[in-house]
């Protein structure tokens, strides 16, 4: 029976290409503690250096408005950080463009079915967190299937242009990936450098924030630290939020792709890999055999 068991349990890992898994699962671990330990480094000495900032101005406030006290202090951070939820500025009795209105509503059911969750808007109310939780049941799977879907059109006619191109111009590879670089070039300026000038003009943030904001909301990141169309001291045009909206769909579409790429690149280089090694094995196999032959004869 053991050895029944053993031969199955074999066969299971082989078919499972366990050792195959398991060597991506350590380049993974490893890939994410070096990922932290990089962080911590570039992080850790300036969020040190923040917080004895903070101490320091939480003792001057303190000095400069002794009836304040440690209590009213704290009634005012938390107030300030309830205006903040509710899109009230803290300096002033505007509030965010539609919070809570049906366009920014909107907007807020697409960062919970693209899975971008800036943090900016919440659902406070009972009812709302228990629908906020079966609307992202449901429309997260069907925002992955419309994004796949999206974006193998996007590829399919990319594709269909090369075919084009290749039965007129004599030299097909060429244009092929000339075409797939071009493509790329001009999907990075669409969907990063021109939303990070616009960042720049509306919002007012450096090139580095606004790429960086850029490239924390396609890839669904959203950390929400900076969030567009949100300041409440900024009267946005009308247009604003549809260009957000249009830019978030087709720019996920396009990562999305992108993605897709990437990981068909790891995968056929890790069948190259194991193709080779299978090759190896086989030549290393063959030369006993030959040997055996040669002192027979």
């Amino acid at each position: 029976m053991l050895p029944v068991f053993s031969g199955k349990l074999c066969q299971f890992l082989s078919i499972t290409r366990f050792p195959s898994i398991l060597f991506l699962g350590v380049i993974y671990v490893a890939y994410v503690l070096v990922g932290g330990l990089i962080f911590w480094k570039l992080e850790g000495w300036y969020v040190l250096q923040q917080i004895d900032l903070l101490k320091e101005k939480r003792m001057k406030l303190l000095e400069k408005y002794p009836c304040v006290g440690q209590n009213g202090l704290r009634e005012l951070a938390e107030m300030i950080k309830a205006a903040s939820l509710s899109g009230l500025s803290p300096d002033s009795n505007d509030t965010a463009d539609g919070f809570w209105k049906f366009t920014s509503s909107s907007v807020f059911a697409a960062t919970v079915v693209t899975t971008i969750g800036y943090g900016n808007i919440i659902p406070l109310t009972t009812a709302g967190q228990i629908f906020c939780a079966l609307f992202a049941l449901f429309g997260i799977p069907l925002n992955v299937v419309i994004l796949n879907r999206v974006g193998k059109y996007m590829l399919a006619i990319e594709r269909k242009f090369c075919n084009f191109l290749e039965k007129k111009i004599d030299r097909g590879k060429c244009v092929r990936i000339s075409i797939h670089s071009i493509s790329f070039v001009s999907s990075a300026f669409l969907y990063f450098v021109v939303p990070m000038l616009l960042f720049k003009e509306y919002e007012g943030w450096s090139y580095a924030e606004a790429i960086y904001y850029c490239f924390i909301t396609l890839s669904t990141i959203g950390f929400g630290d900076y969030v567009a169309d949100h300041n409440p001291a900024i009267n946005y045009p009308e247009w604003y939020s549809c260009l957000m909206a249009v830019w978030i769909f087709f720019g996920l579409a396009w990562l999305a792709l992108l993605i897709n790429h990437s990981i068909d690149l790891l995968e056929s280089l890790n069948a190259y890999m194991r193709r080779r090694q299978n090759a190896q094995a086989q030549v290393e196999k063959e030369q006993p055999e030959k040997g055996l032959k040669g002192e027979e004869t």
